[in-house]
């Protein structure tokens, strides 16, 4: 069967995308991912977001074999990204009569990137109903989750939350969360990579969501939650900043100064009792960095000077902590040098206004005995400000 029916009369008729294995030029997709597409059948037949482009043929293919694409009465605009959105000129040329429906930003994100016609969208808001006969759909505004423009569309009589990107993953396998085992690595990567940086939003999403019955989460990328208090009790961990005694070590280094230095203060908070997940930045995955600075207490930034500033994959990592803007409270600097410096000043003026810094060592040369027991002495006060939050 080319689609899957999720409760009576909805339908997942999305696709599965195995071989992909970067998304936005930035993310990592080790496990690919999944481009959801929903079908509910009442009376009026409706579409929940589409697949990205180049899988419109798969689209059309899984809507046919159940009700067939020209009689779609609507076609739901969650968010506009491509991902999401990419098939809406697709679907819209094949079938004359379906109607968008989609916020006010939406409209005119739709006529800006599909060059869909004014009067064949309807604009929708928070609170709005639409019955399709047997089925009635709420639509709820989430802006900044993570476009200005997205929305949810919650099902009711079936008690389904369609919610684009929020509680979504990458993955191509599995239809239900009880498919992956470990599902939930995978959505806090995800939180991290795309969520993060909007936790206030998020949090007022959350709240509005009380209002809600939900028994099925349907999001737009990876599994379907049949059992969504799980993934909704993390997401009200990760929008409130919650942490845990854990410690990022973060470090890049040319000829093994500053490794040394990284290696020395995670053996050093180990054995405080503190969790240290360590990131070489020559080769780390960045969306396992990113998840594991969704819950991480502190970071340890390391890396040597490089024509009097820090080494360019510190600075591009420093660039994406702060525009991800994790929780993390604490943090300590360590830097080496040859013939002059540069690192700790680049380092504080990226970090200073949004970690507090607890210890700084900048070592000309490789680290000796005496600059070794100050790493050491760092990890111990590091510890001590991570256990005792």
């Amino acid at each position: 069967m080319s689609f899957f029916e999720i409760s009576k009369n909805v339908y997942w008729v999305g696709v599965k995308d195995w071989n992909r294995r970067m998304f936005d030029a930035l993310i990592p997709l080790p496990r690919g991912t999944s481009y959801n597409s929903y079908l509910i059948v009442g009376e009026k037949k409706l579409l929940v977001d589409t697949v990205n482009p180049g899988f419109e043929g798969e689209l059309k293919k899984n809507v046919d074999s159940i009700v067939g694409l020209e009689n779609l009465d609507y076609l739901v605009m969650n968010h506009a990204e491509p991902d999401h959105a990419g098939a809406i000129p697709y679907v819209m040329g094949l079938n004359g009569k379906v109607k968008l429906l989609t916020t006010l930003k939406g409209a005119k994100m739709a006529q800006t990137y599909y060059n869909v016609p004014s009067d064949r969208i309807n604009v929708v808001k928070g609170g709005d109903v639409l019955e399709l006969g047997r089925k009635t759909l709420r639509f709820i505004e989430a802006p900044m989750l993570h476009w200005p423009e997205t929305m949810f569309t919650y099902l009711q009589e079936d008690k389904i939350l369609f919610s684009c990107d929020f509680f979504g993953a990458h993955l191509a396998e599995g239809f239900f969360d009880d498919d992956v085992e470990d599902l939930p690595v995978f959505a806090q990567k995800y939180f991290g990579e795309i969520m993060m940086p909007f936790k206030v939003m998020g949090k007022a999403a959350l709240e509005k969501l009380k209002d809600f019955e939900v028994s099925i989460i349907a999001p737009s990328h990876g599994p379907i939650y049949k059992n969504p208090d799980k993934i909704l009790g993390l997401y009200r961990g990760w929008v409130e900043g919650v942490t845990r005694e854990k410690v990022v070590v973060v470090y890049v280094s040319m000829w093994g100064s500053t490794e040394c230095m990284a290696q020395t203060i995670s053996k050093t908070l180990l054995s405080e009792g503190v969790n240290v997940l360590e990131y070489n930045l020559s080769y780390a995955d960045l969306g396992d960095l990113v998840k594991d600075l969704v819950d991480a207490r502190a970071v340890v930034l390391a890396a040597p000077t490089v024509l009097n500033g820090a080494h360019p994959l510190m600075v591009y990592f420093l660039y994406l902590f702060n525009a991800l803007r994790p929780p993390t409270k604490y943090c300590v600097i360590l830097s080496s040098f040859g013939w002059a410096g540069g690192t700790v000043r680049q380092i504080k003026e990226a970090v200073g206004a949004n970690l507090e810094i607890l210890y700084v060592l900048d070592v000309n040369g490789r680290p000796n005995a005496t600059d070794l027991a100050n790493v050491v002495e760092a990890g111990r006060v590091l510890a001590k400000k991570v256990k005792g939050a």
